[in-house]
């Protein structure tokens, strides 16, 4: 596959990719190495796992991972009431083996390894304790799990591993070493544009224009919380459902709430702010 070929990959699942992450993501195909993507919330990070299993013919499996995130969770653990109960059910006769492997639960980590070929999305890395990275390193490296009790389980068909990270901490340079990386930015104008017209067919040219240009000035103001893709995506289709034709400061006052996500940010945008980047967002007359 080509690098224009997985361009048209994602591109068939409605994700438009520039040249640099097209690019890495076929080296990642190509050498069967984990792709680490780092990058702001909404940039599409975890969507483009999730349409590589689409595009691929694979199954999903996500870990979303969390503060306090831990083996048990990640990758398997014991069925304790099902071995309590074969040892119960053995009293007096042969012992049960109850480390067998009926007796494991598989979790997304295990599941990606043991079961069909998959896709392995270990979403917002940044979030777990850095302890848990030190787990990931012999997945990463050679594709298996070691269960102490059992013996090391060891992929048929190794997944294809997207990591992501909000950068909310740094992920240590061990973990890093093991992939490759793409730092994913919000899009350009063109880019966000081309999105649309895939994710929202429908909305009138001239109006998507407009919604792609406010966006992309929004992105340059000082905010907590920066709209992503998806809430462009979300707006767009708002004011669709509100048969909006343009923008006009009453409409986007009223479906601020679809585009941003803290009051603050609300409350600066809303009114005088807003008009002003309607204004700069028309076309040239």
């Amino acid at each position: 596959m080509s690098v224009e070929a997985t361009e048209a990959l994602l591109a068939s699942q409605g994700y438009v990719a520039d040249r640099s992450l097209a690019t890495v993501v076929h080296l990642s195909l190509a050498m069967g190495r984990p792709l680490f993507l780092e990058g702001e919330p909404g940039t599409g990070k975890t969507e483009i796992a999730k349409v590589l299993a689409k595009g691929l013919g694979r199954q999903l499996v996500r870990l979303q991972c969390y503060d306090g995130l831990d083996i048990s969770a990640a990758a398997y653990e014991w069925n304790a009431a099902r071995q309590l109960m074969a040892i119960r059910m053995a009293e007096g006769g042969e012992k049960p083996d109850i480390y067998a492997r009926e007796y494991l639960l598989e979790r997304p980590l295990l599941s990606a390894i043991s079961g069909p070929p998959s896709v392995l999305l270990i979403d917002e890395l940044d979030r777990a304790d850095e302890p848990f990275e030190a787990f990931l390193l012999e997945i990463l490296a050679d594709f298996q799990i070691t269960v102490p009790e059992l013996g090391t389980i060891k992929a048929a068909t190794p997944p294809v591993v997207i990591i992501t990270s909000n950068r909310t901490r740094e992920v240590h340079d061990a973990i890093r070493r093991r992939c490759l990386y793409q730092w994913v930015d919000y899009p350009d104008g063109a880019r966000e544009r081309a999105i649309l017209k895939l994710r929202a067919p429908e909305m009138q040219d001239a109006l998507a224009d407009q919604v792609v240009a406010f966006v992309q000035k929004l992105r340059q103001g000082d905010y907590f919380k920066l709209p992503g893709v998806a809430e462009t995506i979300d707006w767009a289709k708002a004011l669709e459902a509100l048969n909006a034709r343009e923008l006009e400061p009453t409409v986007v006052d009223e479906t601020l709430g679809v585009l941003l996500k803290y009051q603050d940010d609300i409350a600066k945008l809303r009114g005088a702010e807003a008009a002003r980047l309607i204004e700069e967002s028309r076309p040239p007359q």
